[in-house]
């Protein structure tokens, strides 16, 4: 008996140095990745030729989130599961009495409803969960007007009747924009002004570099402004790729987005990015990238629209999949977070090693970014080599407690990340 018990410790210390070892040498792998991934993430002041290195196809597999695995956040932040078992939560929107609206939508096998979470005690865990619209056609933004609920649907910014503290909208709702729908760049997100009686909504292009024809890109692209009801439409900006989340600078009326850029130009061209909205402005796509940089495929070359076009203000890495943006404005997190952005990236596919895959702060300082873009949310990369993602953030929005939330789509969780004081 005392024989058996000595070889079953030995077993187990053999087992347990296994496991130390196999985590070090995963730890190591995952700080190499990010070393590889934090040389992208820089001021793109000036950018490799296109080309320089093969266009990759390095598709990320999910495997799913294990028992015990959790995102990582700086020292002093705690992250926590808000929700999970989801279908594919893909954007956040959080109501002023903080109900907590979440869109689950997929090109494929789509949920198309939007879920509403409400933590009724204030204790920061959600005490109902309900179906709040369904039936819907790939949603993605919501907005809250009034009396007012806005839904963008993939072709059709939608408007249903609203009241505050309702679990569930049965209404068929009005279709008061008709927009562009698929095949590329399905998601539509909104935003109001700060007065309320005017939407902004973003649209992406329907191709890589408009390879169908620029005549087959009518309104897309680009973002729209139209009133509350949906009249006097207007292109607010153009020559945006694929713009996806949008956001004000905090104390300013100045509207900033995450664009995400083409592709097959190589593994660090072009970066996707993070700029200031101006009203009236032209971003290149598809004719220019980053600045004034020409994109070589281009046949029917706009020298025009490449010498007006706008350098972005921050780059985010090159095929990063930048969508989600949140500025922060609560006291929860320390000093150095206030009025800085959230961006999650969705990750890349178009490079050899991958970029993105986590979400990435930027600090601002009067309404301009103040620094680098720095990670925040890592560790969703499980296996490079055997492209393994535990799973993809997208959205993110602020709680009213101050606290962080990340909708994870392919891990099918939505996150939540607090600071412990």
């Amino acid at each position: 008996m005392t024989r058996l018990m000595v070889i079953a410790a030995i077993l187990f210390l053999f087992s347990h140095c296994n496991n130390e070892k196999t985590d070090s040498a995963e730890k190591a792998k995952a700080d190499s990745m990010e070393k590889q991934e934090m040389k992208v993430v820089d001021k793109g002041d000036s950018l490799p030729p296109p080309y320089a290195t093969k266009s990759a196809n390095k598709k990320s597999d999910v495997i799913g989130w294990k028992k015990d695995r959790l995102p990582v956040a700086p020292d002093g932040f705690v992250v926590s599961k808000f929700a999970d078992n989801l279908q594919h939560p893909r954007w956040i929107y959080t109501a002023a009495n903080g109900d907590v609206f979440v869109s689950q939508a997929d090109k494929d096998k789509s949920a198309n409803n939007i879920l509403l979470f409400r933590d009724s005690n204030k204790d920061g865990v959600y005490e109902t969960k309900s179906v709040f619209l369904k039936g819907l056609n790939m949603p993605f933004g919501m907005l809250i007007l009034g009396n007012k609920f806005y839904v963008a649907n993939t072709d059709a910014l939608m408007e249903y009747p609203y009241k505050e503290g309702v679990t569930s909208i049965a209404d068929a709702g009005k279709n008061i924009v008709s927009l562009p729908g698929g095949p590329r760049h399905w998601t539509r997100n909104i935003i109001s002004n700060k007065a309320g009686d005017k939407i902004y909504i973003a649209v992406g292009s329907s191709t890589n570099v408009a390879e169908n024809g620029i005549d087959k890109e009518k309104r897309r692209a680009l973002i729209l402004e139209v009133n509350a009801d949906g009249s006097n439409e207007k292109i607010y900006a153009s020559g945006l790729r694929n713009p996806v989340g949008m956001d004000w600078a905090p104390g300013t009326n100045v509207l900033w987005a995450a664009v995400n850029e083409r592709d097959e130009l190589g593994d660090d061209v072009p970066p996707d990015y993070l700029t200031s909205v101006k009203e009236g402005g032209f971003y290149g796509w598809p004719y220019a990238y980053f600045g004034q940089n020409a994109d070589p495929r281009i046949k029917d070359q706009r020298t025009d629209l490449v010498s007006k076009t706008i350098k972005p203000d921050v780059s985010l890495g090159s095929h990063t999949a930048s969508l989600g943006l949140a500025f922060y404005t609560k006291g929860n997190f320390p000093a150095e977070y206030q009025n800085g952005a959230f961006i999650g990236q969705h990750g890349s596919w178009n490079r050899s090693v991958f970029s993105g895959y986590k979400v990435v702060f930027v600090p601002f300082k009067n309404g301009q970014p103040s620094g680098n873009p720095r990670d925040f949310l890592t560790g969703f990369i499980a296996n490079e080599d055997k492209n393994e993602v535990y799973g993809r953030p997208v959205g993110v929005a602020v709680l009213k407690d101050g606290s962080l939330l990340v909708a994870d789509d392919g891990g099918n969780t939505i996150w939540k990340v607090s600071y412990k004081k």
